[in-house]
């Protein structure tokens, strides 16, 4: 949001001075203006002819209610590009005006068109299935490829050849895979984001302060862009839904939001809105004071021993994430940072790796002999030796995990086997 009002309150570009490249940020409104329209419009006729843009001019409707005042978010100007202006961006600034400038003149031009292609073959008594779609035009995706590097990891899963009707097949390999319902992922904040934007809660200048507090208050953890709910985030949820489930939940606050934008508009009194929330509310509370007793998580206990008292130190919970604390507090107030066990050993000194984090919360590995033992890795070790040239071996990626020599210069890698 910072970045963005950057973009919007002006940024000194290279011989025209001061600009402000981005209308109001802080707006869900999907309407654009008749002049916005023909930025486009002459835009994208000049730089990739008629066939890319849109035959009528696109309308999109929001879910909820929207704030109208402002137009949708889109560039000042279609012709400022983001690459000719990104000497004057920073790396951050550049991405997000990219992200608006493109999402804009993408909004305005023809779809895509896919050929799919369905293949059902027969084999004895079994009959077999595979789908594939090949793009034919691309339309809005010449400016807009969203979805660019996932298509080219699975490029050739949805390659279809070209058969015909009852040709004969050779089978060259059966592959036994069995598959699994799997739960729904995990959020990110991009994900989150998009549900709170679904379901009509917040708005996009709340967004950002949302997120930020349930990382602060450490009811969630982030690792690899995915949220984990903590054991604190669990309990306050299970106590907010068992009391006061009316009103803390997707419905009430959705219709809250409609109803201060009708106060807005006039539509409604807000003194009435006031007095239908607020004696059903206190009522709530009495009865939560009344129901709840002092809730107290337990601390997790662990191996490590403190030096001070010669007790087992306890995982607390602080502003900043988990620490060790000794239990016998307040008359021992020894404390030390925790790092969680990478459960491989050290490759210098065989002791334990551990999990850490820098001051910007990146995540790193090193070793717990730390500073006799210098090791760290960005990437997580995996216990073994390049088969090369007996570097230590890390483990690299997300989803597609592969197995690479810490030696840059060896270039031995091999992909990871599936657990399952």
């Amino acid at each position: 949001m910072l970045i963005a009002q950057q973009l919007y309150e002006g940024i000194s570009i290279k011989g025209e001075g001061t600009v402000g490249l981005v209308s109001y940020i802080r707006t869900d409104s999907v309407r654009i203006s008749d002049e916005a329209y023909m930025q486009a419009k002459d835009f994208v006729l000049e730089h990739y002819g008629q066939e890319y843009f849109a035959k009528e001019r696109r309308e999109y409707k929001s879910k909820g209610k929207t704030q109208d005042a402002h137009e949708a978010i889109r560039p000042t100007y279609t012709t400022r590009t983001p690459d000719s202006i990104k000497e004057s961006l920073t790396t951050e600034q550049y991405k997000i005006y990219k992200l608006i400038w493109e999402r804009f003149l993408a909004s305005q031009m023809s779809p895509a068109i896919y050929t799919t292609k369905t293949i059902k073959i027969k084999a004895n008594e079994y009959d077999f299935r595979a789908s594939g779609s090949t793009l034919d035009f691309e339309g809005y995706l010449k400016i807009y490829k969203k979805n660019e590097e996932k298509a080219n990891e699975n490029e050739e899963e949805i390659l279809i050849p070209d058969i015909k009707i009852n040709q004969e097949l050779e089978q060259k390999e059966i592959i036994p895979q069995q598959h699994f319902t799997q739960p729904p992922p995990r959020y990110t904040e991009a994900t989150l984001i998009k549900t709170l934007e679904e379901i009509g809660v917040g708005r996009p200048s709340t967004y950002a302060p949302t997120i930020s507090t349930i990382t602060a208050r450490n009811y969630v953890t982030k690792e690899q862009k995915v949220f984990y709910t903590t054991e604190l985030g669990e309990v306050v949820n299970n106590l907010i839904k068992n009391n006061f489930g009316d009103i803390i939940n997707i419905d009430f606050t959705a219709k809250m939001e409609t109803k201060l934008d009708e106060i807005e508009e006039g539509n409604i009194e807000w003194k009435k809105v006031l007095k239908d929330f607020y004696p059903p509310f206190e009522k709530m509370i009495e009865e939560a004071y009344e129901k709840i007793e002092h809730i107290e998580i337990e601390d997790e206990k662990t191996d490590v021993i403190c030096e001070k008292c010669g007790a087992n130190m306890v995982i607390k919970y602080g502003k900043y994430g988990k620490f060790l604390a000794c239990p016998n507090f307040p008359e021992c107030s020894n404390i030390k940072p925790f790092y969680e066990d990478a459960g491989v050993a050290c490759p210098l000194c065989n002791g334990k790796v551990l999990i850490k984090k820098t001051k910007k919360g990146r995540k790193y590995y090193g070793c717990e002999n730390n500073p006799e033992c210098e090791f760290m890795s960005w990437n997580k070790p995996t216990g073994e030796k390049c088969p090369k040239c007996d570097s230590f071996l890390i483990e690299k990626g997300t989803k597609n995990k592969i197995i690479c020599c810490s030696n840059t210069e060896c270039g031995y890698y091999t992909t990871k086997k599936d657990d399952n």
